[in-house]
């Protein structure tokens, strides 16, 4: 698991809630969240499109292991991953947005290339 940040939650629902934002990220495109998380799910996101661009049955195996929903795999491997075929990285960009309202964390949208 790539990172070191424990965000305040158990390792279990860390990872289910890194899973669940990969896969919603991957799914839609853009995600607003704060800035420690967005960090995570940039690692694991882009993790997820390496793995896409391989395009091997082993990675299609791990894609499927970690995204959540079966059609935003799909997605990722018909679409998303051709589309950064020449890219070698940086497939995402965080974007502070400033503090949130309520408790006044760095808030951030993350978003794909």
């Amino acid at each position: 698991m790539p990172g070191s940040r424990k965000l305040g939650r158990a390792s279990d629902h860390r990872k289910a809630m890194l899973r669940a934002m990969v896969t919603y990220l991957l799914e839609n495109g853009k995600i607003e969240t704060t800035v420690t998380r967005a960090k995570e799910v940039r690692s694991m996101a882009e993790k997820m499109i390496t793995l896409g661009k391989e395009g091997t049955l082993h990675a299609k195996r791990q894609v499927f292991a970690y995204v959540t929903k079966e059609g935003v795999a799909k997605k990722l491997f018909d679409e998303i991953a051709p589309k950064y075929a020449e890219t070698k990285g940086g497939y995402t960009k965080i974007i502070k947005i400033g503090p949130r309202r309520g408790d006044a964390a760095e808030m951030a949208i993350i978003e794909l290339v």
